[in-house]
Parts: structure tokens; C-alpha cells; sequence
């Protein structure tokens, strides 16, 4: 809310349309930044008879927004900037650069925080609100450079402010989509990343009782995964030994990787 302000702020008295679009997205930050927040607290909730497998989506749903919101918002200005060219134009006050550098540094500070946090918790919508942060430390950079160095451009000063406008709503576009493209993936129960995927084979094998795994699928839901594994077991031992064996390997697992919401284990006889 302060960034919010302080582009306002910097934008309205200096004429910057370049600052105002920063602030825009800003706006979109702070909105995002309530949308993760609650859905991170509905993920968080216990399945029950109409959610039987969780509410973990509602944080992918949630990156999604973002996804949608910063492209959407960056798309809008962009036009309404473009018209500006048509018109007349004057070169913002130096100002609005002091002010786009500040916020280029502290919003680069926010991204390197958030992006260590969704890195720990592998987290879809915080990896999108991270990378959000970081586009718009570059935009508030290039900004920052753009409107500092308009005064000595001669003829071209005026046209520097509604181009890096412009250059600025582009990137956002860009980045919005690439968080979209990567967070719908998730939301179609797209298989987990290999490293995932050879930890699970790696723990479940060295169960013992287990000859081999057959069929391994794992699927990411917000912040914690759900497997459906095929272990192969001797063929000549009875139904309750390979019951037993079975929830060895669920219960394994779900000690080795405290983020498993789930472990579905179907029994295969071994063959040579």
C-alpha cells in the first residue's frame, strides 16, 4: 500500500504515465496478496463429505488469479497509454525517476524474500506473487532509468515516458501468461517434477518386501502431493502379507515426505 502511494503520488504531480501504470500494478499486488493469503488459509482446511481429497487447489486457483489479474491490468493500461502518443506529451520531473528507483529496490527486496519462501513450501501462488514482484522491480528500474535520463534526449524526452509505459504493461503481459501456462499445469494434475517422482520410486523400494515398483504417479495439489504407486510383491505369499507390505510402503513414505497428503499402493505379483 505504500508503493501504491507513493507512485500515485509520483505519477499524478509529475505527469508520469510510466509511474501510474507502476502503481497499477501495484494495486494488483496488494489484491493478489489477499487472494494467496486466503487461499492458502482455505488449502490449509480438512477434507470433508464434498471435498473428500482436501482443499489444496484453492491455492493453485489463487495463483492462477494473480496470473490473470497482472496480465489483464498491464493489457488495460497499455492501451489507455498508447493513446496518450496522439497527443501532447511533456517530460515527467526527475522526481518520478527518484521515486521509480527507490521502489525498483524495494521491490526487488520483497521478490528475493518471497521466492526463498514459495522455494521452501514449492508454492504455485507464492512463486507467482515472487515473480510478480520481481517483474515489477525491473519495470520500476527501467523506469527509473528511462525518466532520469528523458531530460537530456533532446526532441525524443517527451516520448520516453509513454514508451516505457508501454514496455512496462508488455512485460507485465508476458509474465502473466508464463505464470498462467505454469500454474494451470498443476491444476490439470500434471505429473510431479522427476526429482519428486525418483524419491518416491527411491523410498518405496527399500521397503522391505517390495521387488519392484511398477506404476508410479504423483500429482501436485497447492502444497502437498497425492501418489498412486504399483509395487511389485512375490506372487506365492498370501493376501494379508501383501496388505501388510502395502502399508509399509504408504506409511514410509508418508514419514520420509512430511508434504505426501496421501499414498494410494496397489499390490502386483512379481514376475521374473
Amino acid at each position: 500500500m505504500l508503493l501504491v502511494g507513493m507512485k500515485l503520488f509520483g505519477g499524478i504531480a509529475t505527469g508520469s504515465a510510466a509511474l501510474i501504470a507502476d502503481a497499477v500494478n501495484s494495486i494488483g499486488d496488494v489484491a493478489s496478496a489477499i487472494a494467496v493469503r486466503g487461499a492458502l488459509s482455505v488449502a490449509q482446511l480438512e477434507e470433508d463429505d464434498d471435498h473428500p481429497y482436501g482443499h489444496t487447489k484453492a491455492e493453485s486457483i489463487a495463483g492462477l488469479c494473480v496470473a490473470l489479474l497482472v496480465a489483464f491490468s498491464a493489457g488495460l493500461f497499455a492501451l489507455e497509454t498508447a493513446k496518450r502518443f496522439g497527443g501532447e506529451l511533456k517530460v515527467p520531473g526527475m522526481l518520478a525517476g527518484v521515486l521509480a528507483a527507490v521502489c525498483a529496490v524495494v521491490k526487488e527486496t520483497i521478490y528475493r524474500y518471497t521466492n526463498r519462501v514459495s522455494k521452501r513450501l514449492d508454492s504455485s501462488a507464492l512463486r507467482a506473487a515472487a515473480w510478480d514482484h520481481r517483474s515489477d522491480a525491473w519495470a520500476s528500474a527501467g523506469v527509473a532509468i528511462s525518466l532520469l535520463a528523458a531530460p537530456y534526449m533532446g526532441k525524443w524526452a517527451p516520448y520516453v515516458d509513454p514508451m516505457a509505459a508501454v514496455c512496462v504493461c508488455i512485460m507485465l503481459v508476458v509474465t502473466g501468461i508464463r505464470i498462467f501456462s505454469s500454474t494451470a499445469r498443476e491444476l490439470m494434475d500434471q505429473q510431479a517434477s522427476d526429482d519428486i517422482v525418483d524419491r518416491v520410486r527411491e523410498l518405496s523400494s527399500t521397503v522391505d518386501g517390495v521387488q519392484d515398483v511398477e506404476k508410479l504417479r504423483v500429482r501436485k495439489s497447492g502444497l502437498e502431493y497425492f501418489i498412486e504407486i504399483h509395487v511389485e510383491v512375490e506372487g506365492h505369499i498370501t493376501v494379508a502379507e501383501g496388505h501388510r507390505i502395502g502399508h509399509h510402503v504408504k506409511d514410509h513414505l508418508l514419514i520420509q515426505m512430511p508434504r505426501v497428503r496421501d499414498v494410494h499402493v496397489h499390490i502386483e505379483p512379481h514376475e521374473e
